[in-house]
């Protein structure tokens, strides 16, 4: 595992088929590979992004965005993305990514990291739950819900 953290590894990671991803955007929506390395490649110097890659070459990675929040101590972290090669897939590549990034949550003082999973995508919430994700606020019981409005 390691961090993602100079323009090349950058590169790899842009470059994994991410278009194949359950419910993200199609290929024809997606900005061109330059434009999401650019994007990457400038956000890898601050502290509002967080990116693993597994394997050499890479097999796998796991980003998150990291952000303030009035309700913690530590910054909250969303994550963006947990990708697995299809041809990877259930021989625990997301878990040890997953297990890295609840490592790092604890050793920097996080106040949460937070996923989106699509309500079809039943394995990944399977595969979250088994690794402490829920769904339901831990006050109330409620179930917790992801509106957004697109800009």
């Amino acid at each position: 595992m390691r961090a993602v953290d100079s323009p090349p590894r950058a590169q790899e990671q842009a470059q994994l088929p991410v278009d194949s991803y359950p419910g993200r955007m199609s290929e024809a929506a997606a900005p061109p590979l330059s434009v999401l390395e650019d994007r990457f490649r400038a956000m890898l110097g601050g502290r509002d992004l967080l990116a693993l890659l597994a394997g050499a070459p890479a097999v796998g990675f796991a980003t998150v965005s990291l952000r303030p929040s009035i309700y913690f101590e530590g910054r909250v972290a969303l994550l963006e993305d947990l990708y697995v090669t299809p041809a990877r897939r259930n021989e625990g590549i997301g878990a040890a990514l997953i297990d890295r990034l609840l490592v790092i949550a604890q050793g920097e003082g996080w106040g949460q990291l937070e996923v989106q999973v699509d309500e079809p995508d039943v394995d990944a919430m399977r595969f979250y739950a088994r690794h402490g994700f829920t769904m339901r606020d831990r006050t109330t019981g409620d179930r917790a819900l992801l509106w957004w409005c697109e800009l």
